[in-house]
């Protein structure tokens, strides 16, 4: 089978097709016939390395000290279920499934084996595959920090970064929930962003919102452009700070709960497929949708990642593998 082999870490062209052996499932996995996958800023983080200083040589321990020790990248897809493990039960041979890959990756394959434990659900019946392999890291990272964060009706929440994968469904995802919602992205988004359901949106080029005098119940960076200290005085009292990068968070947590009363939540989150079978809803009673910047075949990826380099990706960058 053809897939996307990451042979160092580097620039997009560390990404290089190649033939590899199909994989076989094991009694509690599905093989997945991938038909979409997605660039994710995790997938070029891992293909970068670029991490924290701090967490340099925990990172090259966990994912490999010269080269990935995954070779196969791609942490979201979307596909059909083509041979199923016997003690598998969740799913059959023709079932179309959308999820995320975990810290196994390998959805940059034409098949990709999965365990049926892993974040894994029947796709959603009024999506495309494309749309639905963007669904599950974006959508999840969103819908966790705004639970995190006790959302409810009548709350104002900023989400800054409003344009992004994880921006676009917060956006969404605040607005089911009954919030009055401010997004802040770049003079080209502003009428997307409204689209989604933001009640006000911010130009950042013109505009800082942390001096503007509003305050909000809930700040969501999606981008990990600001700090608390910089958020602070835009936070409701016992207001809550969300950063999708932030590190050591359980530390900064309590510090900054028992020094301002106010609470900051970052770091990672555990798979869950309660949460995806909930936006499978979601979607399905047309409640969200994913936003979708560029489509590129498998043969140009290489090209995805530099255009997600750039740092200016509208929503999701989606990867079709078996045409």
């Amino acid at each position: 089978m053809k897939a996307v082999v990451c042979s160092k870490y580097g620039g997009p062209e560390a990404l290089q097709i190649k033939e590899v052996d199909k994989p076989a499932p094991r009694d509690n996995e599905i093989l997945v016939k991938v038909y979409a996958t997605t660039v994710t800023v995790g997938d070029t983080r891992l293909r970068s390395f670029n991490v924290p200083p701090l967490f340099w040589l925990a990172g090259r321990i966990a994912l490999g000290f010269t080269k990935p020790k995954c070779a196969i990248l791609g942490m979201e897809l979307a596909g059909e279920v083509e041979a199923v493990g016997g003690k598998v039960t969740r799913f059959k041979a023709g079932d179309q499934i959308f999820g995320a890959t975990g810290h196994n990756f390998g959805a940059y394959a034409e098949y990709c084996r999965m365990s049926e434990d892993d974040e894994v659900a029947h796709k959603p019946a009024n999506m495309t595959f494309e749309e639905a392999a963007a669904v599950p890291v974006g959508s999840r990272t969103a819908l966790h920090f705004l639970k995190s964060a006790d959302i409810r009706s009548g709350q104002k929440v900023l989400i800054n970064g409003a344009s992004g994968s994880v921006g676009t469904y917060a956006v969404q995802l605040a607005k089911y929930f009954g919030a009055e919602v401010t997004g802040v992205c770049g003079p080209a988004n502003l009428d997307m962003v409204k689209s989604l359901g933001a009640d006000m949106v911010i130009d950042y080029t013109k505009e800082d919102f942390t001096r503007n005098g509003q305050v909000y119940d809930i700040i969501f960076d999606t981008v990990g452009k600001t700090s608390f200290s910089q958020c602070n005085k835009s936070l409701k009292e016992k207001g809550y700070y969300l950063h999708t990068v932030m590190v050591l968070a359980e530390v900064v947590s309590l510090w900054y709960l028992v020094t301002t009363g106010k609470k900051v939540v970052g770091g990672t989150f555990d798979k869950s497929v309660e949460e995806l079978v909930f936006l499978k809803e979601l979607i399905e009673a047309g409640k969200i949708k994913a936003v979708i910047d560029r489509i590129y075949p498998l043969e140009r990826i290489a090209e995805a990642h530099e255009y997600t380099d750039q740092g200016h990706k509208r929503g999701n960058v989606v990867i079709k593998v078996n045409q």
